[in-house]
């Protein structure tokens, strides 16, 4: 490994740290540099390159926002021996707890960011004159991403829609329980998707949803905080509707009230918010069935009946 960071990295020398890192997913690895300490992710599957070129155009889309910080992506490489490897930025980061309820703030910022940009441009197209065109971030008004990216190690349909409920029905839940059909073959929950995906519009009637740029992930286990802020990681980005985020967040661990409560001072939660968040772990509860098998399908049919309720 060493060897390959020299070479692709253009680095004069390369050293193993002590510092390791990694999840169900990935393992990692800290190396210093001639050009300052780097974090190696390493996944020896053949399919980890769009794992891994789907982060890294997610951390790169996050750090241009500027609104909450990400490790900086570096390059993502062919693994010696098979797989890839992810070179990002090593941060050295700790267990969130005193900054939770920045992290907050700077999440509602984050999904506000694309809002801003459409306010923006209706100001400028207001004005006399045409919009000048440069490098300056661009509103995006419909709901996808640019690439494939990879909740867990399941590649995300990011087709662009311009109607949310579609886009999520199609390539969040109904792509989840394809895979539990085809793994799985269970009659009840093809019987209550049957029923559910025709109720679904109904959860968004009077909605307006602009899309927001969403880290896609948002479980305690993607999130820290250094001694100047809260940091996030792993991402599995697209735009989509900011309440998303905040099912995931809730689940598996959660997170302090004081993230929740920083976050809705900036985006108050809408009508129906609590029905939503149901059907939006409902997703998470799906992905968890398609990773770790059927200990998660008892939740999974106990979110729909909830919602059928």
């Amino acid at each position: 490994m060493e060897e390959l960071l020299r070479r692709e990295l253009g680095c004069g020398f390369v050293r193993a740290t002590g510092h390791t890192g990694g999840g169900c997913i990935s393992q990692g690895r800290s190396y210093d540099t001639d050009r300052g300490r780097v974090f190696v992710k390493v996944n020896p599957k053949a399919e980890a390159r769009r794992m891994f070129e789907g982060e890294m155009a997610s951390l790169t889309a996050i750090l241009k926002t500027n609104t909450v910080k990400v490790p900086k992506p570096i390059k993502v490489l062919d693994a010696p021996g098979g797989g890839s490897v992810l070179v990002m930025e090593h941060v050295d980061m700790r267990h969130l707890s005193s900054q939770a309820s920045k992290l907050g703030e700077q999440m509602a910022d984050l999904h506000l960011y694309n809002q801003k940009l459409r306010e923006k441009l209706k100001e400028e197209e207001n004005r006399v004159g045409r919009r000048g065109e440069g490098a300056e971030p661009r509103y995006v008004n419909k709901f996808g991403f640019h690439t494939v990216t990879c909740c867990g190690f399941i590649p995300q349909v990011n087709e662009w829609q311009d109607d949310w409920p579609t886009f999520f029905a199609r390539h969040r839940l109904q792509a989840q329980l394809d895979l539990i059909e085809k793994d799985y073959a269970d009659r009840e929950a093809r019987e209550l998707w049957s029923r559910l995906q025709v109720k679904i519009p109904d959860l968004f009637c009077g909605l307006e949803i602009v899309p927001a740029l969403l880290h896609g992930d948002l479980w305690s286990g993607n999130v820290a905080e250094d001694d100047v802020g809260p940091i996030i990681y792993d991402p599995a980005s697209f735009y989509g509707h900011s309440e998303f985020e905040l099912a995931i967040a809730l689940m598996f661990g959660g997170f302090p009230r004081s993230f929740f409560t920083a976050y809705h001072r900036k985006i108050p939660k809408a009508p129906g918010f609590d029905q939503r968040l149901l059907l939006y772990q409902l997703f998470n509860y799906l992905n968890h069935w398609n990773h770790f098998g059927r200990e998660y399908r008892s939740p999974s049919l106990g979110t729909m009946r909830r919602l059928l309720k």
